[in-house]
């Protein structure tokens, strides 16, 4: 899991503004899901999100939900909770929501903020423009998905 870092000092790391989405694609390049992207697709990936704020104990996600978004946490913690399953916390740089948002299925867990939560958060509708838009986008993050169900299913 990745240490929380205050969102401020983040934006200052990479040299952008905390508000500026379009910054944030420097941030997306360490983030799994987006890592294969080159710089100008992060970049229109970080252009179509929006940053959201959660309080202590929000729910991002709820289990049977239909999935209406992406999120990418970029400062607090997460904890995920699957029914019959022990917690699971996720730190900076964790995602969630990319099958829902893919498949228009229903949420598998519900996920809640531990503490304040930032993300970079991409609704269905921008997310399906993009990929429409632009199919080398689409083609690199269904690699980084298989290789994630290649990963659980070695695991299982």
């Amino acid at each position: 899991m990745s240490k929380s870092i205050p969102l401020a000092a983040l934006a200052r790391e990479h040299g952008y503004r905390a508000d500026d989405t379009r910054g944030w694609s420097n941030v997306l390049a360490e983030v799994p899901l987006f890592a294969a992207l080159n710089t100008r697709q992060r970049r229109k990936v970080a252009t179509a999100a929006r940053i959201r704020r959660f309080a202590d104990g929000a729910p991002l996600v709820r289990t049977g939900q239909p999935g209406d978004g992406l999120y990418v946490l970029l400062d607090g913690e997460l904890s995920v909770q699957v029914p019959g399953r022990s917690a699971l916390p996720l730190g900076v740089g964790s995602f969630i929501g990319e099958l829902a948002l893919l498949d228009g299925g229903p949420r598998t867990a519900t996920v809640v903020a531990k503490g304040p939560v930032v993300t970079l958060t991409i609704t269905g509708k921008r997310f399906h423009k993009l990929l429409q838009s632009e199919p080398s986008i689409a083609v690199a993050l269904a690699e980084e998905l298989a290789r994630r169900l290649r990963t659980a299913h070695a695991m299982s």
